[in-house]
């Protein structure tokens, strides 16, 4: 299936631009009118991490005269692992200029323009609007779905990737390029229950997937806007890092989509946070009135020390979490044996139980199991073994 490309040839190439490009230039189905449509794009990357860095910079290599960075967060040591844009002299500070600063390094003849703040309801459509196409590298559900609305009311077409441990996906979402395109929510038209589907912060991802993912998000984009190939609208790309296997498969529009089906219910933005849920209704409820602080349980660790309070402090984090950091005193008991049933015949009846994770997101849930099975005087620790080390015990690395 061909499809137009999404913008008009720039005027021209300058003599420089022509022996930077001449690797593309020589290619038939590129050639000057492709790289002058280059030129004349503009490209909106959500994200400057894991698939933002290689996607920014493959579409500044390649000659993309407009790239706009969407991006709030400040670069941190364990980004380095895979956000390869990013260098150690860059820790602490934004991720945009730092970004903005490699692409400059990669291709001065690009246009680089700072988004350096969190996408929302309130700015998203004013940041996408502009932009010939987008590129997104977010990591949470809230923003894909925002993202996705968004791009639909403007009419924006944009690369999707995801990426988890050794696992990632792509696809293109451009329902205004033809009556049976797809938009995200027609693949996914729910997200996946509080808590289910753990996030790469939790769950980890291998640093070189984002290169494999990445590339593919700019190799879609370089065809969508020079209009050659069969860009992948309708298809979801799925890579298997560890058995080194590809799969595509059809993704085909969904008349009942809330969004772009026959009879939509989204007409406008909405409660994105609300609609995918941080935690449960039941994690929430349970952790109201049962939530304490890391300085809290600072000072019941102290008092178990002295013999003068007693309970049982379990870690319901995955052993290789466990391995890295932990809190004194507690036991490893990880979120699935709880799931499943089996951690509850081992819980003492005579002693509270204290629950903690790495952000409070899983104790929460594991929470609401418990108190389900009877220990009302459960309590969980907010911030978990994340705001420990921040602001009890520095000396233990973060991840």
């Amino acid at each position: 299936m061909s499809f137009e490309a999404l913008v008009e040839p720039a005027a021209e190439l300058t003599v420089d631009e022509v022996r930077r490009y001449s690797r593309h230039l020589i290619i038939p189905d590129v050639g000057m009118s492709g790289q002058k449509r280059l030129k004349n794009a503009k490209v909106l990357v959500i994200g400057a991490g894991g698939l933002g860095s290689p996607a920014l910079l493959y579409l500044a290599a390649a000659g993309v005269g407009t790239i706009g960075i969407a991006e709030f967060d400040e670069v941190d040591e364990s980004n380095l692992q895979r956000q390869i844009i990013h260098g150690m002299s860059d820790i602490g500070r934004s991720k945009a200029v730092s970004a903005k600063e490699s692409i400059a390094e990669v291709n001065p003849y690009v246009e680089v323009v700072v988004h350096d703040e969190r996408l929302d309801n309130d700015n998203v459509m004013q940041v996408f609007e502009g932009y010939d196409l987008i590129v997104d590298g977010t990591d949470n559900f809230a923003t894909r779905y925002m993202v996705n609305d968004a791009a639909y009311f403007l009419g924006i077409p944009y690369v999707w990737g995801s990426i988890y441990r050794f696992d990632g996906q792509a696809s293109v979402f451009a329902p205004t390029m033809a009556d049976d395109a797809p938009c995200y929510r027609c693949l996914y038209p729910e997200p996946p229950p509080p808590g289910m589907v753990p996030s790469c912060a939790e769950g980890g991802v291998l640093g070189v997937l984002c290169a494999s993912i990445g590339s593919i998000q700019v190799n879609e984009a370089i065809k969508l806007l020079t209009g050659i190939g069969d860009p992948a609208i309708g298809k979801l790309v799925i890579y298997d890092a560890l058995e080194l296997e590809w799969r595509k498969l059809k993704v085909r529009k969904d008349p009942n989509c809330a969004l772009c089906g026959e009879n939509a219910t989204v007409t406008g933005l909405i409660d994105y946070d609300a609609f995918c849920g941080a935690v449960s209704d039941e994690a929430a409820e349970a952790a109201a009135g049962s939530t304490i602080s890391v300085t809290q349980l600072e000072a019941m660790l102290k008092e178990r020390e002295e013999g003068t309070r007693d309970f049982e402090l379990i870690d319901v984090r995955e052993p290789n979490e466990f391995e890295i950091n932990q809190i004194p005193g507690a036991r490893l008991v990880p979120k699935g044996e709880f799931l499943n049933g089996n951690a509850l015949g081992d819980l003492p009846s005579d002693k509270p139980i204290v629950l903690h994770c790495k952000s409070g997101v899983r104790s929460a849930e594991v929470l609401a199991i418990v108190k389900g099975a009877g220990y009302s005087d459960a309590v969980h620790v907010g911030g978990g073994v994340v705001a420990w080390v921040s602001q009890i015990d520095p000396s233990q690395p973060a991840y």
